[in-house]
C-alpha cells in the first residue's frame, strides 16, 4: 500500500465551499462533481466538510430549506484529516472505525485534496491485482 499523497496525484482537484454558501448551492456542486462531500474553506483555512449525510440528517429529515440554509450551519466541523504520508490501509482502518467516507489530506497547515472510502477501495483492488499477476507470472515461469 501506499502513501495517501500518491493516491491524490490520480483525483481532481477538490472541491470547495464557503460556510456562506448556501446548501442549496452545495447540493448543485455535489451533484454536478458526482461527488459525495465537499470541504468548507473559510480564508484558506479547513473549516468543516459537508457531505450527503449532512444533508440528510441535518435539513431534509428536519423539513429544513436548502435554500434557506447555510453550509456553515449543517457542516461538520470537527474534520478528521490525514497527513500526505499517511499509508491507505490506515486511512482505511480510521473510516471504518469513525464511520465517514471522507478524509481531507493535509500537510501541516496546507489542505492537499481529499480522499474516499472508493479511493482507498480502487487502491486496495488494484493492489491485489497486481499480485495475482506477479504470482500467475511466478508460477508460469
Amino acid at each position: 500500500m501506499r502513501a495517501v499523497r500518491a493516491l491524490l496525484k490520480n483525483l481532481d482537484a477538490p472541491w470547495c465551499l464557503s460556510p456562506q454558501d448556501s446548501v442549496f448551492d452545495a447540493l448543485n456542486t455535489l451533484a454536478s462533481h458526482d461527488v459525495g462531500a465537499l470541504m468548507v474553506m473559510d480564508q484558506g483555512k479547513l473549516v468543516g466538510i459537508l457531505s450527503e449525510r449532512d444533508y440528510t440528517r441535518k435539513i431534509a429529515l428536519l423539513g429544513k430549506s436548502s435554500k434557506d440554509t447555510l453550509v456553515g450551519d449543517i457542516m461538520t466541523a470537527k474534520v478528521l484529516t490525514v497527513a500526505a504520508n499517511s499509508r491507505t490501509e490506515d486511512c482505511m482502518t480510521l473510516m471504518s472505525q469513525k464511520k465517514i467516507r471522507h478524509l481531507p489530506v493535509v500537510d501541516g497547515d496546507k489542505v492537499l485534496g481529499m480522499i474516499s472510502i472508493r479511493d482507498i477501495m480502487d487502491e486496495i483492488i488494484a493492489d491485489q491485482e497486481a499480485t495475482i499477476n506477479q504470482l500467475q507470472n511466478y508460477i508460469a515461469s
